[in-house]
């Protein structure tokens, strides 16, 4: 890019139409336009081109296959429509157009405008709220179907719920399902249903259509019948894509009839399914409670076998005679120890008799008298025996044999003291000499050595 671009800030075609398609992204996300369908085309990939054009200007659109589906008529050229879409731009021819997600023919677009407001007014209302809606019951004996006995939801209704669960009693309550005065009608059935007490649920449906043949299920009146019936609601008007204030206002919103009867009951094979699993609990809780009672019965026959005279009869005479054998062994027990005593005291009697004991004393005598006889003879050779030891011992040691060899021994013949040296003699002391044959009688004079 040249410095001359580069101050004149030139942009490439691409960039230009990138800006472009920004600008009317952002500026218009979401348009409605009324107009005339001109150079209509559907191409092998579904999708459709066309132009909305009046009387100065038109603007090409494009449909997708998605949304083209969906649509409850068959567009052409001529027809004056309503669309609703986003603007953007095609960059490669630089053409902007309207991408569609919704179109209508044109007769519709008040109708719609209406239907909007009024949802909007019911809404502020609180009509709709999720919280004043009941639960269905989970197993409904009767319902009452609110409908044209001659359309296809009927019979679509009736074959799903024969099918899934044909123990349903099923009443089709006839009305015209569009139309003049069918909006009054379904509200008069509505409120009859719900008054007779006959019905656990009800079911307002029809099949699809344009919003102008689906308009009797956006009467204001009918949608506050269904948000106040006694018995709870369903509502499957028209076909997925489509919705009503009976929708809305019902306690629950199937998307088809179809699918209000699935919602509506329980499927018979899952519901066999799950009687079969009850079925066998209750048989395991049959047992467990059978095996219990059994016990129960075991043992209340025993506590009565127990209370039984005959049996307590026959306790009793056993405990009677366990009470004879302790009887009898307490009398003879006693008396077995008497007997034994009594035997040991005859002994001890026995042996204290007197002429027993006078024959012990005899034979103690006899021993005695012997032992008596027998004893001097060996008791005087004994003593002899000793004494001549003894004296022997004594003439090893006796000072008679000292004296024998020519000593003496002195004693005081005052106290008989043994003198052994002359401090134990004084002068004039009487002494007495102890000689091998006598004694002599001394007295110490002066001269002492």
């Amino acid at each position: 890019m040249s410095q001359l671009a580069r101050e004149r800030q030139v942009l490439r075609p691409s960039q230009l139409n990138a800006l472009a398609r920004d600008l009317l992204e952002g500026s218009f996300a979401q348009v409605w336009v009324e107009g005339e369908i001109s150079n209509f085309s559907r191409p092998a990939s579904g999708h459709a081109y066309f132009t909305l054009k009046d009387e100065r200007a038109q603007v090409r659109c494009a449909l997708f296959k998605p949304k083209a589906q969906a649509l409850r008529f068959l567009p052409r050229d001529g027809l004056q429509v309503l669309a609703r879409g986003r603007l953007t731009l095609y960059e490669a021819r630089g053409d902007y157009q309207l991408v569609l997600d919704h179109m209508e023919e044109a007769g519709e677009g008040a109708l719609r405008r209406a239907f909007e407001q009024l949802k909007a007014r019911l809404a502020a209302e609180g009509l709709f709220d999720a919280a004043r809606k009941r639960p269905l019951p989970a197993f409904p004996r009767r319902l009452g179907v609110i409908t044209s006995p001659r359309g296809a939801a009927v019979r679509d209704v009736l074959s799903v719920l024969a099918r899934r669960f044909p123990l349903l009693e099923v009443d089709v309550l006839p009305v015209p399902v569009q139309g003049d005065g069918a909006a009054a009608q379904i509200l008069d059935m509505l409120r009859r249903a719900g008054a007779s007490g006959r019905y656990d649920v009800l079911l307002l449906t029809r099949g699809g259509g344009s919003l102008e043949d689906l308009w009797a299920f956006n009467d204001e009146a009918l949608a506050r019948a269904v948000a106040q019936s006694p018995v709870p609601v369903v509502s499957a008007v028209g076909h997925e894509i489509d919705s009503s204030l009976t929708d809305f206002a019902a306690d629950l919103r199937a998307p088809t009839p179809s699918a209000a009867a699935e919602l509506l009951v329980p499927e018979r094979g899952e519901l066999a399914a799950r009687l079969h699993q009850r079925h066998r609990q209750l048989q395991a809780l049959l047992a467990r409670m059978q095996a219990a009672r059994a016990q129960r019965a075991d043992q209340a026959f025993l506590k009565l076998q127990a209370l039984r005279p005959q049996l307590r009869l026959e306790q009793g005479r056993g405990r009677l005679a366990a009470l004879r054998r302790r009887l009898d062994l307490a009398v003879a027990q006693p008396l077995a120890g008497a007997g034994e005593r009594t035997a040991k005291l005859l002994r001890r009697l026995d042996q204290a008799h007197p002429r027993r004991r006078l024959q012990d004393h005899r034979h103690r005598l006899q021993m005695l008298g012997q032992r008596l006889r027998a004893a001097p003879p060996q008791a005087l050779a004994q003593r002899r025996m000793q004494l001549q030891g003894l004296a022997r011992a004594l003439s090893s040691v006796s000072p008679l044999a000292t004296l024998g060899r020519g000593y003496a021994i002195l004693q005081r013949e005052s106290d008989a003291a043994v003198v052994r040296g002359p401090d134990d003699a004084a002068k004039g002391t009487w002494l007495r000499a102890r000689l091998a044959e006598g004694t002599l009688r001394l007295q110490v004079g002066d001269d002492q050595d």
